[in-house]
């Protein structure tokens, strides 16, 4: 078999929120297929990352009063602990806010720039007046302009499949705070797609690429078909751009325009890439442009259309090999229906390690999962008869039957007659292969699990326990036991792919690591057989409705917490009415006034003054201000040496009675007692300006 070079990536997880059962659809299946292709004995990677940018990352961040560095590095751990919980191997998980992005996305830019795919135009946008942002597609929900579903996401209706703008949702609403967002016009960077047709539409209408079911929905929704009479759909212009604020990379050619996430979203698998290449001695060209190199992405449905004409459109004009297959994949349901965290079904990685074995889950998730855009359901009655009944009553049960008769003689020196049983199933064996290439995991499955169905019998009828209680059948005994043994290792190492944990522990078992897939070809004979040790215990109902009881406990908290934040948020309105607004102020107003950040050096009281303090402000370096403040009854001086403050710099010097006052600091509250001076956060530098 000629070794493959094959590179797979998975959506990346978005940093803003733990992982749960239904992104494990995916992560899962994505690992079964790089373990199968790593059995096979090809060279395979699996790059992934964060998806660290956005509106939501911001928001976050300025409600906890942290940086958006924090919150990705934070979710970052989280993530790669859940992954190692779910044995979910990766060769490099890195982080879409990277260095090696940052250039990546540069490159990219420049490339589509110089292709002349690039124009710019003024954007009608939503705008949540309370957050004081612009809203991305994810924060608005609202009625489809097309087909008038409701509760439709900013970007694309889930029903009928119409893309269109935020701005075109008929009765938008912010997710972010539940008001009606406002229409603002900003500057905004769009893709000509349409630019792109003919090549799209080769690449998707041809070849392997896609799932029939997948080009089918492109050009019904987007390309259209140009031997109809309606003919070919342009494409629609593809807004790459979101104004300040945002969290993300700044477009160079563009200053306060940044790129929008699902442009430096999927230039992450490329960065990944990136970063294990520097780590291991290789290139990028290596792989990612190399005719040689297969190129596989995993994705769910409702990302379709960004990595089927996007990205390759992307990956087109910068000079990047195009996918070889995108693999897309459906959602989860939960006993039937969609999971939520209002009601405890959104259940979250972490919650189900608590209480349930990662195995059974991967196990499940196998014999569900097929080669279409199907949705899975988890039925945990299901789930619970499943995996006892096939992997604890058919496979482990044979080795746990077997494995303690010879753990003193260990295997026969040569395979016993089995009646055929072996070849048959090492004739399976490119069947099962097949399978797993095709992500039609559930035949896989089914095809090992008749292979269990055949075994069995062969152990019941020989019944080993009965045999070790005559001397002068332990030939007999050790020939059925070599057989049985043998019959279970082939079936674990066709489920290692799934069942990594128990693969290991079988190769512990009879002293041989499951490593190959043609392992499954030839039969063990003559190795010693260690003592026996417990490989899958049953699923009790008790735990499962354990981990359904602490799901709707989180559940709940998350809510109480979320109702208490708005009871504890829900500020008086009295400072309001007592300074009510000054009349507005246009920005180049605003622009006048130099706010800069300061440290206090020396604070003193001012001898005859009731109200003053005199402070000693640094700028950085030599440059010093000496201000008046009327806080003495609020602070003692020796509390402001050392502390930040926000001043007004570009004040006019003003003559006082006690000295020269040159500037400002800045303060909130009525005065006398209640002064509270505005302190930037930490990691601000004197001299920086505020803006």
């Amino acid at each position: 078999m000629n070794q493959r070079k094959i590179l797979v990536t998975a959506a990346l997880p978005y940093a803003n929120g733990p992982i749960h059962l239904g992104h494990l659809v995916e992560y899962i299946q994505t690992d079964i297929w790089v373990r199968f292709q790593k059995l096979r004995g090809h060279n395979c990677l699996f790059m992934w990352a964060d998806d660290t940018h956005g509106t939501a990352i911001m928001i976050r961040a300025r409600k906890e009063g942290r940086s958006e560095e924090e919150v990705i590095a934070e979710a970052n751990a989280e993530h790669q602990r859940d992954f190692a919980g779910f044995q979910i191997q990766y060769d490099n998980y890195g982080s879409t806010h990277s260095d090696e992005n940052k250039k990546l996305c540069g490159e990219v830019w420049q490339s589509i720039r110089d292709s002349g795919l690039v124009k710019e135009k003024d954007v009608d946008q939503l705008f949540d007046t309370e957050q004081g942002t612009f809203l991305a597609d994810r924060f608005v929900r609202g009625t489809c302009p097309e087909c008038n579903a409701e509760d439709q996401p900013g970007d694309n209706c889930s029903k009928c499949g119409t893309t269109y703008s935020p701005a075109e949702l008929i009765n938008p609403v912010s997710t972010l705070s539940g008001s009606t967002p406002e229409i603002r016009t900003a500057k905004h960077l769009f893709i000509e797609l349409e630019q792109l047709h003919e090549f799209l539409e080769e690449w998707t209408q041809s070849g392997d690429h896609l799932q029939p079911e997948v080009a089918n929905y492109l050009r019904g929704h987007f390309l259209g078909d140009p031997q109809s009479t309606e003919g070919a759909k342009p494409l629609r212009d593809w807004d790459i751009s979101r104004p300040a604020p945002y969290f993300g990379f700044e477009i160079p050619d563009c200053p306060g325009n940044y790129w929008y996430v699902w442009f430096d979203a999927p230039i992450g698998y490329i960065a990944s890439t990136q970063q294990w290449c520097e780590r291991n001695g290789d290139t990028l060209d290596n792989w990612w442009k190399n005719d040689a190199a297969e190129i596989h992405h995993f994705i769910g449905k409702d990302i379709t259309y960004f990595h089927t004409l996007f990205w390759p459109g992307m990956l087109k004009s910068a000079g990047y090999s195009l996918p070889t297959k995108v693999h897309i994949h459906g959602f989860l349901t939960v006993n039937g229906e969609k999971m939520s965290k209002s009601v405890g079904t959104a259940f979250k990685a972490n919650t189900y390690l608590d209480h349930l074995p990662p195995a059974a889950l991967r196990y499940y998730y196998a014999s569900k999962l097929g080669s279409r855009l199907d949705d899975i359901d988890l039925n945990f009655d299901e789930f619970i008869s499943k995996v006892n009944s096939d992997l604890v009553g058919k496979v482990v049960n044979l080795a746990s039957r077997s494995a303690k008769f010879v753990k003193d003689t260990g295997l026969s020196a040569n395979y016993p007659d089995d009646g055929g049983l072996f070849e048959s199933a090492a004739k399976a064996g490119d069947e099962i292969a097949k399978a797993y290439e095709n992500c039609d995991y559930n035949k896989a499955m089914r095809l090992i699990l008749e292979l269990a169905d055949k075994a069995n019998p062969f152990v019941e009828n020989a019944e080993p326990w009965n045999l070790r209680k005559d001397p002068a059948k332990a030939q007999e005994l050790q020939d059925v036991c070599t057989v049985a043994l043998n019959l279970f290792r082939q079936l674990v190492i066709y489920l290692s792919p799934v069942l990594p944990d128990l693969a290991e522990k079988t190769g512990e078992l009879l002293n041989d690591p499951l490593i190959h897939w043609d392992q499954s070809q030839t039969p063990l004979t003559g190795n010693p057989v260690s003592k026996f040790k417990h490989m899958m215990k049953r699923i009790e109902e008790k735990d499962v409705r354990a981990m359904e009881e602490a799901s709707k406990i989180e559940a709940e908290q998350e809510a109480a917490q979320t109702e208490n934040n708005s009871e504890q948020f829900a500020d008086s309105e009295q400072p309001m009415i007592d300074e009510p607004m000054t009349d507005e102020c246009t920005i180049e107003d605003f622009m006048k006034v130099d706010l800069r950040v300061a440290r206090i050096v020396n604070a003193e009281h001012v001898e005859g003054a009731r109200k003053l303090l005199k402070l000693t402000l640094s700028l950085g370096g030599d440059h010093r201000k000496q201000v008046f403040a009327g806080i003495k009854a609020a602070y003692e001086p020796d509390q402001l040496v050392g502390r930040l403050v926000v001043m007004v710099a570009n004040l006019k010097p003003r003559q006082m009675k006690f000295g020269l006052s040159e500037g400002m600091v800045c303060a909130s509250g009525p005065g006398g007692e209640e002064v509270f001076l505005l302190t930037p956060d930490e990691g601000a530098k004197p001299g920086q300006r505020v803006h």
